[in-house]
C-alpha cells in the first residue's frame, strides 16, 4: 500500500510517504514555503495544505496522486465537539472543523488524479501514538501522548502489541499541559506554540520557588489523567513584553513549572508502565520535545527504554498518520532509522547550483578534513549534507557547526543567530565515546534528552554547557552517518576533542535551511567561515573577494 500522510489543521503542516509499511519521505511544509512552522494555528489558516512538501514526496517516489491506495489525514472532525462544550475560548473554532471535514475535496483539489474518496480520518492522538509506537525501533512498547490538543482531548496512554494500538486513558479537554506550557511562553513574553523551547532554556537560570502555587493547579488524578487548570500567572509574576530583558522572577515561574511538569509527567509515566508492565516507552506530541522532562522520565521512570519520534510536535503526525493507515491494513511496519528523511541533491546537481550562482568554490580531497581544520582553527561552519532532517533538530545534514572549546562561541552563534542569550548550543560526539563525557540516557540519536557533563570535561567543552551543567546531545553512529563521524575523528586529531558544536543552520525567526538556495542565501547573510556544501566547500574570504568559480 502506498499512503501519503498529511498533517495541516493546527500548525506545522508536513507531509509524509509510507510504502508497504516502509517510511519512504517526510518533509514539513515550512522548509518549502520558507514560513516559519509553516503557519500560525489560528482557525482561519487551518484550510491551508501542505502542498508543496505532499508533491515532493511523491516526486521523489516517482508516483503521481493517482497511484495512491490512500491518504491519511491526522485528524477526525467526526470526533471532534463544539470548542464552548469543551470549555475553550475559541470562538472561532467551528471554521477549523468545517476546513477538517471538507479537507478530502480540498486535498484533491491541490493533488489533481486523487480520488476524495481514498482520504481517510486518523484520530489526532493516535496519529501522534502510531509515529512513536510504529516508528520505534522496539517491535512493542507503551506510548504516551502529551501535546495542547486534538479533537477534544490533549492526552493518551496505551500501548502497541504487534502493530494494534490498546488505548488505556485519554484526557479531555480541557485539561491540557500543552495548552498550559503556551500560556507561560506567551506570558513570559515568546510566541505561544512556536518559543516553548525557550521556556525551558529559560528554567536552568531560575529555582522553582512557586512551585507549591503551580502544583494547586498542576497534579495527576487516579485514573491515568490530570489536571491542568488556568494558572494565574500574573498573581506570580508580572508578564514579560516581548523584547524586554528577563528577570529573575521570569526565571523563576519558568523554573516552577517545569520541574511540575516533569513530576506529572513521571507520575504519568509510573502509571502507564503500573498497567501494561512494558519495558520500551515511545512518547510523542509537542510535550514530548521536552527534553529535559524526557531525560528525567528515562532516568527515573519505571521503563528500561525511552524512545521520542525525533518529530514528536504536530509535523509527526502526517508519518503517524500514514503508518496507523499501513498497520490497519495489515502491512507489517519497519522502524524508523534516522530522521533524514527529507530532500537531498547529488554532487552533480549541487555542483550546478554553485556554477549557476557564480560563486568561488573548490572541491577539497576531503571535505570532513576540511571542515575538521576549520572548526579546529575557530572557524564557523556552514554544514549542508545529505537528506533534509523531519523535525526541529539539526542532526548533521543542515547544521552550523563551532569549534566547543572556547566559552565565547555561544555567545558567538547566538550572535550569528540572532537567538536570546540565555540559550544553550548543542554537542555531537561519536557515539562510543559519548558515555566517557556525559551522563545520562545512550545512544541519543536525535537530540531528545539532556545529559549532565562530567566535570573533567566542564572546562574541556565550556561552549556545549548550559548553566545548568548539562547538554542536549547527538551521539553519531558512524554505519548510520559515516562523514560526520569521519569530521569529528579529523577534529579530534587535530584538537583532542571528540565533540563538535552543532545548530541548526538557520538565523532566528527562519526555517532551518533545506534546498541549496537556502543554504547561499542563509552563507552570504551570517557570519559564517566556511560553507560545506556536498563535497565543495566556499570560503567567505573568496567568496567575497570577486574570485571566479573553480573546480
Amino acid at each position: 500500500m502506498r499512503i501519503l500522510g498529511i498533517n495541516a489543521l493546527f500548525h506545522d503542516p508536513a507531509a509524509a510517504l509510507v510504502a508497504d509499511g516502509r517510511i519512504v519521505a517526510a518533509a514539513e511544509e515550512e522548509r518549502f514555503s520558507r514560513r516559519k512552522h509553516g503557519k500560525r494555528p489560528v482557525p482561519f489558516a487551518a484550510w491551508e495544505l501542505p502542498v508543496l512538501s505532499a508533491r515532493w514526496c511523491l516526486e521523489h517516489a516517482g508516483l503521481s496522486p493517482g497511484d495512491l491506495d490512500a491518504v491519511a489525514y491526522s485528524y477526525d472532525p467526526a470526533l471532534a465537539l463544539p470548542a464552548a462544550e469543551m470549555g475553550l475560548d475559541d470562538p472561532w473554532d467551528h471554521l477549523r472543523q468545517t476546513y477538517a471535514r471538507e479537507a478530502p475535496a480540498f486535498l484533491a483539489d491541490a493533488l489533481p488524479g486523487l480520488d476524495p474518496a481514498r482520504v481517510r480520518f486518523v484520530a489526532h492522538h493516535v496519529a501522534h501514538a502510531a509515529s512513536a509506537g510504529l516508528a520505534a525501533p522496539h517491535a512493542d512498547s507503551a506510548v504516551l501522548v502529551l501535546d495542547g490538543r486534538g479533537e477534544c482531548a490533549s492526552h493518551l496512554a496505551g500501548r502497541y502489541t504487534g502493530g494494534d494500538l490498546e488505548v488505556l486513558a485519554t484526557q479531555r479537554l480541557p485539561q491540557s499541559l500543552g495548552l498550559v506550557y503556551e500560556e507561560l511562553t506567551e506570558h513570559l513574553g515568546f510566541l505561544r506554540s512556536s518559543d516553548e523551547y525557550k521556556v525551558m532554556a529559560l528554567a536552568a537560570y531560575g529555582k522553582p520557588r512557586f512551585l507549591t502555587e503551580v502544583r494547586k493547579y498542576l497534579h495527576v488524578t487516579e485514573d491515568g489523567g490530570f489536571r491542568a487548570s488556568a494558572v494565574p500567572w500574573a498573581a506570580l509574576t508580572e508578564p514579560r513584553v516581548p523584547g524586554q530583558e528577563w528577570t529573575q522572577d521570569h526565571a523563576d515561574l519558568a523554573a516552577s513549572t517545569q520541574q511540575c511538569l516533569e513530576e506529572l509527567l513521571l507520575d504519568l509515566a509510573r502509571w502507564l508502565h503500573a498497567r501494561t508492565g512494558a519495558e520500551s516507552l515511545a512518547m510523542a506530541g509537542g510535550v514530548a520535545l521536552n527534553c529535559v522532562a524526557n531525560s528525567r522520565i528515562a532516568v527515573e521512570g519505571p521503563f528500561r527504554r525511552v524512545w521520542v519520534q525525533p518529530a514528536a510536535g504536530d509535523a509527526g503526525t502526517a508519518l503517524g498518520a500514514a503508518l496507523q493507515l499501513a498497520a490497519d491494513g495489515g502491512a507489517p511496519t519497519a522502524p524508523m532509522d534516522g530522521a533524514d528523511l527529507g530532500r537531498g541533491w547529488s554532487d552533480e546537481e549541487l555542483r550546478d547550483w554553485l556554477e549557476r550562482a557564480r560563486v568561488p568554490y573548490e572541491q577539497p580531497p576531503d571535505i570532513a578534513a576540511a571542515v575538521a581544520e576549520t572548526l579546529a582553527a575557530d572557524g564557523i561552519v556552514a554544514w549542508f549534507q545529505g537528506r533534509s532532517e523531519y523535525g526541529p533538530r539539526a542532526l548533521g545534514h543542515r547544521s552550523l557547526m563551532a569549534h566547543p572549546g572556547r566559552a565565547e562561541n555561544l555567545e558567538r552563534l547566538n550572535h550569528v543567530k540572532g537567538r536570546e542569550e540565555f540559550r544553550p548550543v548543542a554537542p555531537m560526539v561519536l557515539a562510543d565515546r559519548a558515555a566517557e563525557i556525559f551522563e545520562g540516557p545512550l545512544p541519543s540519536p536525535y537530540m531528545l534528552f539532556v545529559h549532565g557533563v562530567a566535570r573533567p570535561w566542564r572546562d574541556r567543552i565550556p561552549a556545549v554547557v548550559h548553566v545548568d551543567g548539562t547538554a542536549r546531545i547527538q551521539t553519531v553512529e558512524p554505519r548510520r552517518e559515516p562523514l560526520v563521524a569521519r569530521m569529528l575523528a579529523e577534529f579530534e586529531r587535530r584538537t583532542g576533542l571528540p565533540v563538535v558544536v552543532n545548530t541548526s543552520l538557520n538565523t532566528a525567526g527562519r526555517p532551518m535551511v533545506d534546498d541549496p538556495r537556502d543554504a547561499l542565501e542563509c552563507f552570504g547573510s551570517a557570519p559564517v567561515d566556511l560553507l560545506a556544501i556536498g563535497p565543495y566547500a566556499i570560503r567567505r574570504g573568496r567568496a567575497y573577494a570577486g574570485g571566479r568559480p573553480s573546480a
